[in-house]
């Protein structure tokens, strides 16, 4: 693996390739603090803004799905409300399930801002592209209608974000050279992954010279608990450093990479990130050294790469709840868990309401919208051997 340094802010801490962006750091608000994990919490998201604001940063990324579809109307609540617009940049998207022609897509873009508060969006993507979801696109005349909206003063930056093989983001940007940026998916696990193939997404979006947005840089977490081997070598640094920060500095480490979005659903997890992404440092060669060690360990472990985004349970006929049970066998073979918690307790806890592992009918609509090309069906039998012998 090879770590091409480079800088991610300017000396005055300003953004090279955006300058209205503060710091190069987001605030990803898919997975936002709940109140008993049914509705977003208003008062921590609130706090969280302000100490977010308060250090220096101001980028927020959002979509329609996100959180059970709370997302956008919770940015309005907490943060519209109460900032002056020119003090934040906001992103949304359009995703797939939204529209079917070009028609529909004003209308439902104008719902987007009332439902965020705002009457501009500073980034606007063409979501979770891929080369199953991108005809849809390509038919509805949906980057012409945002280049549009763009002329209208609604939409500041047009851009998509990405899952799939390298070949098909470039054939999507030779397509549309319009497009200002890219987000991706990219995090030392995936660098090499021949699924995601972060390395070679990157190498076309530097091809194409569009600055680069980065999801996922501790892959939903996994990168956060990790197991115990991997643990070890990072804590043989004897580093007072958390196990995310060595994610995100990695990530942001790379040549073209303007922006890394963390999805914070505390005040712990947003108190941990800005300690290191304030005055950020690029990992040293020591670090470096033991990303690698640790993406060797991940690389031969046998835990689900499931990142919790959640697509995978929107359409799913019989409602089982996916990553929930991942994380339940997940922690069963790490032994000690997450927290040290009984994974069988927790499971039962999960189907109580839902679906078991064992309801799976094999439709494989999980598997089509998976971001990471999960054999979620084949996985959910895993979990099922482990969990649904007793009932």
């Amino acid at each position: 693996m090879v770590i091409v340094m480079t800088v991610f802010v300017n000396p005055d801490g300003s953004n090279p390739y955006f300058p209205e962006i503060k710091k190069n750091f987001g605030f990803g608000c898919m997975r936002l603090p709940m109140k008993l994990k049914v509705k977003v919490d208003y008062k921590e998201f609130s706090e969280m803004i302000d100490t977010f604001m308060a250090a220096g940063f101001n980028y927020f990324d959002t979509a329609h799905g996100y959180v059970a579809t709370q997302s956008e109307t919770s940015i309005r609540d907490c943060l519209s409300k109460r900032y002056p617009r020119e003090s934040f940049i906001l992103t949304n998207k359009l995703s797939s399930n939204l529209f079917k022609t070009k028609e529909d897509i004003r209308p439902f873009f104008e719902k987007q801002l009332k439902y965020c508060g705002v009457d501009y969006f500073d980034f606007y993507l063409m979501h979770a592209q891929s080369a199953k979801n991108y005809p849809q696109y390509k038919n509805a005349n949906a980057y012409k209608v945002a280049a549009e909206l763009k002329k209208e003063g609604k939409i500041r930056h047009v851009g998509l974000s990405f899952h799939d093989k390298a070949d098909v983001l470039d054939m999507i940007l030779t397509e549309n050279p319009e497009v200002e940026v890219v987000q991706i998916q990219f995090n030392y696990r995936d660098f090499d992954d021949a699924g995601v193939q972060g390395r070679e997404c990157l190498d076309v979006c530097r091809k194409h010279g569009k600055p680069v947005i980065v999801m996922e840089p501790v892959k939903g977490g996994a990168l956060v608990n990790l197991p115990k081997p991997a643990k070890d070598v990072f804590d043989a640094l004897e580093s007072d450093k958390s196990y995310a920060s060595y994610a995100l500095r990695y990530a942001a480490g790379f040549e073209g990479i303007c922006m890394v979005i963390s999805g914070m659903s505390n005040m712990e997890q947003m108190k941990d990130n800005l300690s290191f992404m304030t005055d950020f440092e690029p990992l040293n060669e020591q670090e470096a050294e033991a990303v690698n060690k640790v993406c060797a360990v991940l690389k031969n472990s046998d835990i689900i790469q499931c990142t919790a985004c959640r697509y995978c349970t929107a359409g799913c006929p019989k409602n089982i709840n996916i990553p929930e049970l991942f994380a339940c066998l997940n922690a069963k073979k790490q032994d000690k868990g997450l927290i040290k918690w009984n994974s069988r307790q927790y499971y039962n806890a999960h189907v109580k309401n839902s679906g078991r592992a064992k309801d799976c009918i094999g439709c494989g609509k999980c598997e089509t919208i998976c971001p990471q090309q999960l054999p979620i069906r084949d996985l959910l039998k895993d979990v099922s051997k482990e969990f649904d012998r007793i009932i």
